[in-house]
């Protein structure tokens, strides 16, 4: 079983975390991670591209000429598509992206990332990432401190941020706040160094062992 020091925001080791080899031993599924990181993007697309179809173009709906009798070609309406100035056919409309995504698959694609973080050296665990004040500077130098001085995802554990943490972190470039529960494979890849709180990577750990124990489980059942 691997273990990972635990620092402080000074950045000295104040102790040791044992991590779960089913979490962080596994082999990078670059294939799974590729996945979850389409199906993140596709929820953030806007999806507001929109044409205007025959109905909703400018102009009279009113016959051109007669049906028979002119030697010209049928039209019924200036609306038409194949006039210059038509409506669009099968053109774009507004619609959602996103689609649903494996829990067991996202969960999975969560623990290549960490995996590949820890074997980078780009993953860091302290004690607490609480500050004494909610100030910029002093999460500034906590983060040159650490070696993070490039892009940073903050990750702590419960189910509200603390007040010192999230005013003296929101204006930093390049880093970002979020709560354990709500982490996603695509933010580790997207930042170069993670930080967590002692609580939050034991937190996630705790998800993730549960989540290959029931996979096991499955498995069993199916060979059976």
């Amino acid at each position: 079983m691997a273990k990972i020091n635990v620092v402080d925001l000074g950045g000295n080791t104040v102790g040791e975390l044992e991590l779960a080899d089913e979490v962080f031993g596994v082999e990078v599924n670059e294939a799974l991670l590729w996945e979850a990181v389409k199906h993140y993007r596709a929820a953030l697309r806007q999806g507001t591209a929109a044409t205007k179809n025959k109905k909703l173009v400018s102009g009279s709906g009113k016959k051109l000429w007669k049906q028979k009798g002119t030697g010209r070609a049928r039209v019924g309406s200036v609306r038409s598509p194949i006039w210059r100035h038509g409506g669009t056919v099968h053109g774009p409309q507004p619609r959602s992206y996103e689609y649903q995504f494996p829990r067991k698959k996202l969960l999975g694609a969560l623990s290549s990332a960490l995996a590949s973080k820890l074997a980078d050296g780009k993953l860091t665990v302290v004690s607490t990432l609480e500050a004494t004040e909610p100030k910029t500077k002093l999460y500034r130098k906590m983060l040159d401190t650490l070696d993070a001085k490039k892009t940073a995802l903050l990750v702590e554990s419960g189910q509200k941020l603390s007040d010192n943490l999230f005013y003296g972190s929101r204006n930093l470039d390049g880093v970002e706040l979020v709560l354990s529960s709500e982490v996603h494979p695509y933010d580790l890849l997207r930042y170069e160094h993670a930080i967590f709180s002692q609580a939050a990577i034991e937190a996630l750990q705790e998800t993730l062992k549960k989540n290959v124990s029931k996979r096991k489980l499955d498995a069993q059942k199916e060979a059976a």
